[in-house]
């Protein structure tokens, strides 16, 4: 794949007909090197945030050796990487893919029903009976706070029917975990501690013992509307948390960070096809990488990299629109860019790493891109600083 110093040098060099993924596999490694040495246990990567050959060799490279994944296709892809192990946390599995992960090697399950517990037993047995070998992770529902993605309403289990499913899954499992997820995107670490304080009053009330705790994943990345606390207060309070928890002293912790590991590592370089006003029509949108701009109101970074910036030009907010014929293909941003920004320019839109590329879809015909590596730094950072001073320097 082509490489460059930065998005301006591409330009420079042609004019793209197609949106361009501008991928820095530096920032992924150096964000999972961050998580491998500060966090308190095993670092799963969360597949689906995005499973780019370049990203996933980058953390790879760095030392990941665990991968979250949620359904079969992530668990076939995953199961070609040497030495890793996998873990199938998405609590409502097909029986054939239960069976599949299965003979894959796969022995880490979450699950947050008897129903799903009951499948996972019958498709693990075999002819010496039902497996011995299951390390099984009750998913507990918590309440989100601060969080701009919620999760619990879809997935997870509460009060006595969460201490009932514990009881129950501690006498097939070889290993008892708990989980849960406090929501994508949290902004500050007390939601982990309220998770934590949640979750352990579950397991005492239950009365069992508990072998494995992942904490999930929920760590935020860094946008243009958004100041999160810095990453070390996260470890800081998920460390005081588990200290105060009724767990072996042994337990084994792990966390789930997609957003936190990949949100920086790809930027989106695209055209303005016209303006209107301060409405920019690109090449790009909601049904391609912009789906939490569009969908989720993101604000991500973004720079006028196709000509030099006029001094002291002010910075106007803009609208975008996507190429397809839709209407909900609205990104409101604000996005802003300098007051001259015109059709034929191409704009760099930062830290869309994260459940860009993952959910892009083919709608009207477009979703094909072009790829570079990038090895200029993300237009903002979670590892360099405080979040805040970041982007107060930055932004």
């Amino acid at each position: 794949m082509e490489k460059f110093p930065s998005a301006v040098e591409l330009l420079c060099f042609r004019k793209p007909d197609r949106p361009v993924l501008g991928v820095r596999p530096h920032a992924t490694a150096r964000a999972a090197r961050w998580f491998l040495n500060t966090f308190p246990g095993d670092v799963a990567y969360a597949y689906k945030a995005n499973s780019s050959v370049f990203l996933i060799g980058a953390l790879y490279g760095a030392g990941i050796r665990h991968f979250d994944v949620a359904s079969l296709p992530e668990l076939e892809d995953a199961a070609t990487i040497p030495g890793v192990e996998l873990h199938f946390m998405h609590p409502v599995k097909s029986r054939s893919a239960i069976r599949r992960a299965y003979e894959l090697g796969v022995r880490s399950f979450s699950l947050d029903s008897e129903d799903e517990l009951a499948k996972i037993v019958e498709e693990t047995t075999g002819s010496q009976g039902p497996a011995r070998d299951l390390k099984l992770f009750v998913r507990i529902a918590v309440r989100p706070k601060n969080s701009r993605v919620p999760l619990e309403r879809k997935f997870g289990i509460q009060g006595i029917a969460a201490a009932r499913l514990l009881v129950k899954t501690r006498q097939v499992a070889f290993e008892l975990g708990v989980t849960f997820h406090v929501g994508s995107q949290t902004l500050t670490p007390d939601a982990y501690t309220n998770a934590l304080d949640e979750v352990n009053r579950l397991i005492v009330k239950a009365g069992v013992v508990v072998d494995r705790l992942d904490v999930g994943g929920g760590f935020p990345s860094c946008y243009a509307d958004s100041k999160p606390a810095p990453l070390s207060s996260f470890m800081d309070a998920i460390n005081a948390g588990i200290e105060k928890m009724a767990v072996r002293e042994d337990v084994r912790v792990m966390c789930e960070p997609g957003r936190a590991l990949v949100a920086e590592a790809e930027s989106l370089i695209v055209r303005v096809d016209a303006r209107r006003g301060n409405d920019l029509y690109i090449n790009d949108g909601a049904y391609g990488t912009l789906f939490d701009a569009a969908h989720l109101g993101f604000v991500f970074p973004a720079r006028l990299v196709s000509r030099p910036e006029i001094s002291g030009e002010p910075l106007l907010p803009f609208e975008m629109w996507g190429p397809t014929c839709d209407s909900i293909d609205q990104m409101k941003g604000p996005f802003m860019l300098p007051a001259s920004v015109k059709e034929g320019d191409y704009i760099e839109i930062g830290n869309v790493g994260a459940y860009g590329r993952a959910i892009a879809g083919s709608f009207n015909g477009y979703g094909i891109y072009d790829e570079v590596i990038l090895e200029d730094e993300p237009m903002l950072t979670m590892y360099t600083g405080s979040a805040a001073d970041t982007l107060e320097a930055r932004g």
